[in-house]
């Protein structure tokens, strides 16, 4: 009880907040309704586009309809475009998990992570020969609903938490042009070589010789995708260069320290602590992994062109091209000449090379054979 709060007074407030609470059955309505849009969205890129047009059924303000309407339509194109360049996807599923509810008078608000399976166009024999099944993300969303005259809950307003790295195929705009786990270092590195093209070519010119283990690379990767590992390492905002730095390690790469907090913006490091001030702006940071990993440490080069990377290679975008690299990406897998990309914020697992390039021609990309 609050200090100078008469027990008649908290007992009303209590059932004033318990009268404004969310049942477990008004919950298990919301998250329906939250599920149910989602799927429309994740059906709208496939290659069938079941269902797009029955938003306009489903309980929504007058404005969320209007949005989502345009939405539908600018998704079905984005999944035609997909088609054309590599046959799209076939069917959606989308799971919804509950974070969070809160309700304020008329309106809830109901946080939740929208988890997604988008097929692709293989078959049986192909998928076993090394072709990915599905394409997967995972996406936090912020729901907002309302109750009309009639008592009935209302979505209107959805904002999904996308990140640096290429969006979610179910979402429209734009990356975010920018990296916050590193900083200026304390040399300036000059100008960057040659960006690595990316019109279709196969073969590959470059080689690095070295120790690593891949395969542990690429299992790292496959494991903690979506589940960051939380017990060796933190997150950041802009978490894929952290997560890249992550899968290097667990293949093999070694800490060049010492780890020391004055050291932390120097290109020429690459280390990871449990205090942020003591782990350096190349481990988290992607303009600064690119000078670590190509001139300080040699241990990778830059391919001429995007598809000739393997699985356990990493791609790196420009999204504005201002000479300030802005994600950082992991190849799972290679299929039929196409380089898989799987990445943290938002978090991606075997996305194609040739949807994320349909989405983003205007890019530089670096493609470093590790």
């Amino acid at each position: 009880m609050l200090l100078g709060t008469t027990s008649a007074t908290a007992a009303q407030n209590g059932r004033e907040s318990a009268a404004t609470a969310l049942s477990a059955a008004e919950t298990g309505d919301l998250t329906q309704a939250a599920q149910g849009y989602l799927q429309l969205r994740a059906d709208a890129v496939t290659v069938k586009h079941t269902g797009v047009r029955r938003f306009s059924q489903m309980a929504a303000t007058q404005s969320m309809i209007a949005r989502t309407d345009e939405e539908m339509a600018e998704l079905e194109e984005k999944g035609e475009r997909y088609e054309n360049v590599d046959g799209g996807y076939t069917k959606a599923e989308v799971d919804v998990t509950v974070n969070g509810v809160e309700r304020a008078g008329d309106n809830a608000t109901l946080n939740i992570t929208e988890d997604g399976r988008l097929y692709m166009p293989f078959t049986a024999e192909q998928i076993a020969n090394g072709a990915p099944e599905y394409e997967e993300y995972s996406l936090p969303h912020t729901l907002k609903f309302t109750l009309d005259s009639t008592g009935s809950w209302l979505l209107a307003g959805d904002k999904a938490e996308i990140g640096s790295g290429p969006i979610p195929s179910t979402q429209l705009g734009e990356p975010e042009a920018l990296d916050d786990g590193g900083g200026v270092p304390e040399e300036d590195e000059g100008g960057k070589g040659s960006t690595s093209s990316a019109t279709e070519a196969s073969g590959s010119s470059v080689k690095v010789t070295a120790s690593y283990s891949y395969s542990k690379m690429i299992d790292y990767a496959n494991k903690y995708w979506k589940n960051p590992n939380k017990d060796d390492y933190r997150t950041y905002g802009n978490d894929c260069t952290n997560f890249v730095s992550q899968i290097m390690k667990a293949g093999g790469w070694q800490i060049v320290g010492p780890t020391y907090a004055s050291l932390r913006k120097q290109n020429t490091k690459w280390f990871y602590t449990i205090f942020v001030d003591r782990t350096s702006f190349t481990w988290a940071g992607a303009e600064n992994w690119y000078w670590f990993a190509t001139k300080h440490s040699k241990r990778t080069k830059i391919l001429s062109n995007v598809y000739q990377m393997e699985p356990s290679d990493v791609l790196q975008a420009d999204w504005d091209r201002n000479g300030n690299i802005n994600h950082t990406m992991f190849v799972t897998k290679k299929y039929n000449g196409v380089p898989y990309l799987t990445y943290h914020t938002t978090n991606t697992h075997n996305k194609s090379f040739k949807k994320i390039y349909a989405d983003h021609r205007n890019a530089w990309w670096y493609a470093h054979r590790t």
